[in-house]
């Protein structure tokens, strides 16, 4: 599966953003997906991660109450809105995706999108 986010941009703080990752392939409701950030100078982390089936979500402790993971199986799409925006949120947020359940370690997922840059003024 191939996936491209997108949905990034410069947003100040407080504000909202909604990205998108769209995949390619017939299978994406086979696909268990999670959203990542990198930050300038630190490492990638897990931001929110999903169900193949939308059934169940988890999210960073940094992000919960303000991040919302969704997918749309019909459209090949997840989105990740992101609300309440800090300026600890800006990075690049990947998408990624799994082929069967639900994980957060990026480890343990195969395929990754681009990257989206995210940037928040404050």
């Amino acid at each position: 599966v191939q996936l491209q986010a997108s949905g990034g941009g410069l947003v100040q703080a407080g504000g909202s953003l909604r990205l998108s990752c769209v995949a390619s392939g017939r299978t994406f409701s086979s696909y268990a997906l999670g959203w990542f950030r990198q930050a300038p100078g630190k490492e990638r982390e897990s931001v929110a991660a999903i169900t193949r089936s939308a059934g169940s979500t988890i999210y960073a402790d940094s992000v919960k109450g303000r991040f919302t993971i969704s997918r749309d199986n019909a459209k090949n799409t997840a989105y990740l809105q992101m609300n309440s925006l800090k300026a600890e949120d800006t990075a690049v947020y990947y998408c990624a995706a799994r082929y069967g359940p639900q994980a957060w370690l990026q480890a343990n997922y195969d395929y990754w999108g681009q990257g989206t840059q995210v940037t928040v003024s404050s």
